[in-house]
This record gives structure tokens, sequence and C-alpha cells, in this order.
């Protein structure tokens, strides 16, 4: 049976998403390892976990897709189970039967992300430190600048700018549906929402560093454009932290959209 599993973890204690192979003779605590450790116990053999995207080091998820090929013949409550073997900064939201021809990353329509801005240069509430870029400590970006710098990065262009390095893929061009911006849970913070049909390798840490860039007057839109149609790394901004980071939603169907979580409130709005 293929399960699909919707999860949320808090990634700072993570080296991010996928396997990897040990430090030192150590093993490196990723979220994929965790979940196929437990899969494992209740399979009661190696079962391998696919993800719509492998999320970096320090990124967090709200609603990251897997799927993983489990016994058919076992009765098991899948999600109370995970959740009872699983480490405490990994939660199993669902988990549901799905047809043989999903895949999570493949069959991946959109996906959308978050990325939260704190605006307070002169403190930081500790309880959100993991959760946040504290953006201000070098100059708070004016967000009429910013918004124009979002326009800019809107629509179909080739992103490969805006990729870092590590990947073997080919094509670089990304349709980015929207970039809005929104409340956070505090007075001092605004969440920034890109949602496209696909993203490069830490392409919104990318996007959201050249937007701050912009708002602090460092970028305009003319350089924007320069750098995505030179495809030239060297001249764009610096990456942005993976804490602000996170993983809210991915569509696989037209009606998946209407089921996602809120949990912020964009200003402008999503389609």
């Amino acid at each position: 049976m293929r399960l699909k599993l919707v999860l949320a973890y808090q990634g700072t204690d993570f080296s991010g998403w996928q396997l990897q192979a040990e430090t030192h003779g150590r093993p490196v605590r990723t979220v994929q390892g965790c979940l196929e450790a437990a899969l494992a116990k209740l399979c009661g053999r190696p079962t391998r976990v696919h993800a719509s995207g492998r999320t970096d080091a320090g990124v967090h998820a709200l609603g990251q897709v897997a799927h993983a090929d489990v016994p058919d013949h076992r009765d098991i409550p899948w999600r109370k189970a995970l959740n009872a073997l699983l480490p405490s900064d990994i939660a199993v939201l669902s988990a549901v039967p799905a047809p043989d021809s999903f895949h999570a990353r493949y069959s991946a329509r959109a996906k959308t992300y978050s990325y939260t801005l704190w605006n307070e240069h002169r403190f930081l509430l500790p309880q959100r430190r993991a959760f946040v870029w504290n953006a201000a400590l070098h100059g708070t970006p004016d967000p009429d600048l910013m918004l124009r710098a979002a326009e800019a990065l809107e629509g179909e262009h080739d992103f490969a700018a805006f990729q870092n390095t590590g990947t073997d893929i080919r094509n670089t061009v990304r349709t980015v549906y929207e970039i809005s911006s929104g409340p956070g849970q505090t007075p001092h913070e605004t969440v920034w929402t890109f949602r496209a049909d696909g993203f490069l390798k830490q392409m919104v840490r990318n996007l959201m560093g050249c937007m701050a860039a912009a708002g602090r007057g460092k970028v305009s839109v003319l350089n924007i454009r320069s750098i995505m149609k030179e495809g030239d790394r060297s001249g764009a901004p610096a990456t942005a932290p993976a804490s602000g980071l996170c993983l809210e939603h991915v569509e696989y169907e037209d009606a998946d959209r209407d089921k996602r979580p809120v949990f912020h409130q964009p200003a402008r709005g999503e389609t």
C-alpha cells in the first residue's frame, strides 16, 4: 500500500530532510532518517520515504508531503503509531492510502513557502529566534521597495542565478505565481509567502536575500532583471538564513488548495 504522509517539523536540530553519510563515525540527524527508522519498526523491514522536496538544515515545515510503500496486510493506525515513535520535533498530520501512481515529488503541481522577517532592531524575542531572520540588524528593509522587487521576480523566468550549487537539475525555468506579504505571529514580524510551480535549491532563501537588499536600496529592479537575464550568481545578494523559511503547503490537485491550513493572512491575498 502506498501511504501519503503530511508532516510538520521544526528544522532547527536537523541536518535537513535527506539521509546523509555518517560524520566521524556518528549518524547525521535528518528528518528522512527519523521517519524511515520509525517506519522500519512498524513495517518490520527497511522502508524508503520519498518527499516532495529536500528542505535544508534549519528549514521548517508545516505541510511537507511524503510517501512510502508499506505492507497492506497490517492493520496499523499509521498516524498515531508514527507519532508515538517519532521525536517531538516531527509530527505526522495525516497518513492516508494513495494510488500507486502518486509520487510526493513528481505528482506535485505547486508549492508554497513562507519566510518570516523580524523587523525590530532593538531586541529579538528568544522564543522566535529559531523561526525568523533578524534582518533589521542591518537596517529594516522598506516593504514598498521589497514589494517592487517581488513583482519583478513573479512570473516565468530562468532562475539559474538564484540556485545554489549541489543539484543536477538542467531546467532552471520556474513560474512564480505570487509573492505576497502579511503579518506574522507577533507585531514585529512580516511573513512573505512564495507560491510557484517548483523551486530550485535554496531559491526562496536567495529570493528573500535579494528582496531584503532591495528593501535597503542596495539592489534595484533593473539589477534584479539583469541578474536573471545574465544568470550570474556573483551579482546576486547573499542568501537569507534558513531559520526564517518554512514549507507551508504542497498542491497535487485543484481542490487541494482549498483544503490547506491557513497560518498567515497575506495583505495582498493568495490567488
